[in-house]
């Protein structure tokens, strides 16, 4: 009989024939009946024959693991997804961030904050109702304003020269939205900023100050320089002077959390924050002393970790989504933060 190749067997046959060693088919040259009585053994005894014995035993088939590894199927584990995404038209995909195997995947959450669940079940209905705005089906609805000046003068320059910015002012303003469902203010990020003025002086109270922030927030802390030498406050050029962490989703909502449930109610004769603060575009801040910094839970609980002086001050500023102060502190007050002194209009 003659002998054959492993190009004359089927696809899956030579895969396993090429995963043997090749001296054995060098040495031996199988026939046709050899192999098929190898890839394909017959047994002459049933396992449910009235001949079967406890004391024989079948030896089993020599299996190998790297061949099996080699021709196998990858597992979704097994799969390392591009680091980077490189465009939409590039053959590797990442995945969804919210696909396990992704590589910006964080589980989670595993508990649900209360000051979410509070907006969701009563400050988000109630801020829809206080500030709505309702307009008729087939109203029409008035121009927009043009809040860019025009050119004065009868040069021809003038023609098609782009508009003027606004008086007095570098940028344009955020317009008001009508408030409807589809848009009720929401906290969308609160920023932690440290300034360190103990480490002017001495380097390592910079690494007080990342700790005290990384505690507070369980966030990743990132380091600013000072971009100019500055004499009077010993300041130099490139020195590591600041920190700032950033927070959004459950980590957000429980930091605002202990600062109202904890923290604010154990100042001594605290009014609460300035009513003037904000920047006209929603956004809020207010700071603490470093003596306060010092009454957050993470910090008491390994007080004598950090040194006492060099536990720094901190400015805390709320990013929401609404287009003016008014609607930003209207939020943070059914949140539960007291205001004080004259309250702006807008």
């Amino acid at each position: 009989m003659a002998s054959i190749t492993p190009k004359m067997l089927p696809l899956h046959c030579a895969r396993y024939i090429k995963s043997l060693d090749s001296t054995f088919l060098q040495r031996s040259r199988p026939s046709i009946a050899a192999i098929n009585a190898f890839l394909f053994p017959t047994s002459t005894s049933s396992p449910t024959s009235s001949n079967r014995s406890f004391t024989t035993t079948t030896p089993l088939q020599k299996r190998d693991p790297a061949g099996h590894r080699r021709f196998g199927r990858v597992g979704r584990h097994q799969v390392r997804h591009p680091r980077y995404n490189r465009g939409p038209y590039h053959p590797h995909q990442p995945p969804k961030p919210s696909d396990p195997s992704s590589r910006e995947f964080i589980p989670g959450p595993f508990t649900s904050e209360r000051l979410w669940d509070h907006y969701n079940d009563t400050i988000a209905a109630d801020m829809m109702t206080l500030a709505y705005t309702h307009s008729a089906p087939h109203a029409v609805e008035k121009p927009p304003k043009d809040r860019l000046r025009k050119w004065e003068g009868d040069s021809p320059y003038f023609e098609n020269r782009p508009r003027r910015g606004p008086r007095g002012k570098d940028y344009l303003p955020l317009t008001h939205r009508p408030i409807t469902f589809r848009n009720v203010p929401r906290l969308e990020e609160i920023v932690f900023h440290c300034f360190s003025d103990a480490s002017t002086l001495n380097p390592l109270a910079i690494r007080v100050a990342i700790m005290a922030a990384q505690s507070i927030t369980g966030s990743k802390a990132n380091l600013h320089v000072a971009k100019a030498t500055v004499a009077a406050w010993k300041v130099k050029k490139d020195q590591q002077i600041a920190v700032t962490c950033r927070m959004s989703g459950p980590s957000m909502y429980r930091f605002l959390a202990t600062c109202i449930d904890v923290v604010m109610p154990r100042i001594k004769e605290y009014k609460g924050v300035k009513g003037t603060t904000g920047d006209r575009s929603g956004n809020l801040s207010f700071g603490f002393e470093p003596e306060v910094v010092a009454q957050f839970p993470e910090i008491e609980v390994n007080y004598d970790m950090y040194p006492a002086k060099m536990i720094p001050g901190c400015h805390i500023t709320c990013k929401t989504t609404a287009t003016s102060d008014r609607d930003a502190r209207m939020l943070l007050t059914a949140f539960g933060v007291p205001f004080y002194g004259k309250i702006k209009s807008y």
